[in-house]
Order: C-alpha cells, then structure tokens, then sequence
C-alpha cells in the first residue's frame, strides 16, 4: 500500500505555470504506474499525464507540448511541471498509483488505479 500526498497547486494567470509535487509513502519507481488526474466541477475525471512502470509517457492531448511529468528516484516524488496554462485547465488534481504495469491503453484511465492523494486545487485566470 502507498500514501500519497500532492502539493503545489493555487491560482495563477492565463500563460502561466505552476509545479505540482506528489509525495509518495515508498518507493514507486518501476514499482507502481503513476499518474496525474484531474476533476474539474461538474466534469468526470480524467487522465492528464502518466509514467508506466516501464517508463513509458504518456499524455492527454490537451496538455501535450504543455505539462511535462517526471520521478525524483532519491525525493520519492512525482512531479508535474505545467507551462502556459489555461483557464481550462483550472480543476482539483489527483496523483495516483497502482502496482499494476499499465500499458499506454490504460495509463490515463483513473478506474485502473487503486492509489489516490487527497489533490491540490490549480485555477487559472484570465
């Protein structure tokens, strides 16, 4: 089992960016699919960027180009660099886990992972 807590979130304006954290209990690397989600209000969740236990990337294609998702192997983090962002990209984000090895058909679908944070609101402004 492995706890997860997110941080980096809040409010900032049209074009620009914010890095979100997750801290995770144990050590995730090439042992859980990780990834990030987010739900905004009234919207179901949805995938926005996840890393496989075999590396493999994967991004929606809403934030392709725009976010970029990486693991700190030493700090036991999961980390979501976010750049020009957008007002419709305001929603609460989730990092999840799950120690299955996803592959790319399944890495940004939130039913297949077991392992949620309690998320970090980002809102972005015009």
């Amino acid at each position: 089992q492995v706890q997860l807590v997110e941080s980096g979130g809040g409010s900032v304006q049209s074009e620009g960016s914010l890095r979100l954290s997750c801290a995770a209990s144990t050590f995730t690397y090439r042992r859980y699919s990780m990834g990030w989600f987010r739900q905004a209000p009234g919207k179901e969740r949805e995938g926005v960027a996840a890393i496989s236990r075999a590396g493999t990337i994967t991004y929606a294609d809403s934030v392709k180009a725009r976010f970029t998702i990486s693991q700190d192997n030493v700090k036991k983090t999961l980390d979501l660099q976010m750049n020009s962002l957008k007002p419709e990209d305001t929603a609460m984000y989730y990092c999840a886990a799950d120690v299955r090895s996803l592959t790319s058909s399944y890495l940004l679908n939130p039913k297949w992972y077991n392992y949620w944070g309690q998320g970090t609101q980002v809102t972005v402004s015009l």
